[in-house]
């Protein structure tokens, strides 16, 4: 079978693998669906990663269906939809410098434990919509690492898909108003039929005085009636102007999330801050995340799959890796397997 493979810095091709065979304690995928994540062309920047640097295989946002089960499988039958924990194969990250990657027909879970690595998901949830199950686990550790409180006030900077993600978590947590901000108004479009209350286009806008606006006048230990009573902001974007921008607007006692990579250092204004008593949390990952989303993506299925931009057959792999990474493209890249 083919599979999708970091061969060499910038170079991601078409290799021959191995057929997979199930052995005891094993549980053979078929991969259904598998999206395209920012990381991948990260990846390919790289060369791969190590150790298999030069022969990574891509792939870490699947769903599957069950095809075999080896002797000693319990609780998971032949012909069950699932989600998966790739970071929880026991031969490595699954599609992030791992023995496998989900750009690929099957997928072989070995040492499978029962609620360690798939979760099953009812059958009328489509492919691609659950294969939003990984970035959707990761916009959830952003929203649980901000302590949201229902009744919050918040501002998601970035209309991508983590920051759409975490916009349904924030919903899901109670939060009375959610405003998106983000320069392009196809996206803010998107945000408003997924349910933001509110958007800001930041590149015609004033950011500050719209929340201010919608949420109402903050204040800090040395200036009053200046600042945003946003509960929240959360920086999905990844430029320096988000931060800068919260830390700017934010009233006293407020937290500011980051979820977003940045490439580029960030010059922050520590005294602005010190003022203010901002709360800065960082998330990365899913510790706790990538089952407790999947409950909300079932109910929720409809407006997870607004969030899907494009779809590709799984030959037309390569194009679709080579969209998603150029700026501005598209939002949300799906690879459907036949």
């Amino acid at each position: 079978m083919k599979s999708v493979m970091v061969t060499g810095v910038d170079k991601i091709e078409w290799v021959e693998v191995d057929d997979l065979t199930t052995g005891d304690g094993e549980v053979l995928l078929k991969i259904r669906a598998c999206g395209i994540c920012g990381s991948d062309a990260f990846y390919a920047h790289m060369g791969g990663i190590p150790p298999h640097q030069g022969n990574t295989r891509l792939g870490h946002e699947p769903a599957a269906e069950v095809v075999e089960i080896g002797a000693g499988v319990s609780q998971i039958e032949v012909g069950d939809h699932v989600v998966i924990d790739t970071m929880m194969f026991s031969d490595g990250l699954l599609g992030s410098g791992g023995a496998q990657g989900a750009l690929t027909p099957y997928v072989l879970v070995k040492d499978y434990q029962p609620g360690k690595q798939l979760k099953v998901i009812p059958k009328h949830v489509p492919w691609e919509v659950a294969a939003l199950n990984e970035p959707m686990a990761v916009a959830l550790h952003a929203v649980n690492r901000t302590q949201p409180k229902s009744g919050d006030k918040i501002a998601i900077f970035g209309a991508g898909p983590i920051g759409l993600g975490a916009l349904l978590g924030y919903r899901s947590k109670g939060a009375k108003h959610i405003v998106v901000i983000d320069i392009l108004d196809e996206r803010l479009e998107k945000a408003l039929a997924i349910g933001a209350d509110a958007v800001i286009n930041s590149a015609t806008e004033d950011v500050a005085a719209r929340l201010i606006e919608l949420h109402g006048r903050g204040e800090t230990a040395m200036v009053r009636g200046q600042r945003s009573d946003t509960d929240i902001f959360l920086d999905a974007a990844g430029v320096a102007s988000v931060p800068q921008t919260a830390t700017q607007i934010a009233g006293h006692g407020k937290t500011l999330g980051i979820v977003a990579v940045h490439k580029q250092p960030v010059e922050l204004d520590f005294v602005n801050i010190l003022t203010t008593e901002l709360t800065i949390v960082w998330a990365m990952g899913y510790p706790t995340e990538i089952f407790e989303v999947t409950d909300d993506i079932v109910a929720n299925w409809e407006k997870y799959e607004k969030i899907i931009s494009h779809r590709f057959p799984f030959d037309q792999a390569l194009e679709a890796l080579e969209l998603a990474q150029t700026p501005g493209a598209a939002d949300k890249v799906t690879v459907l397997f036949d």
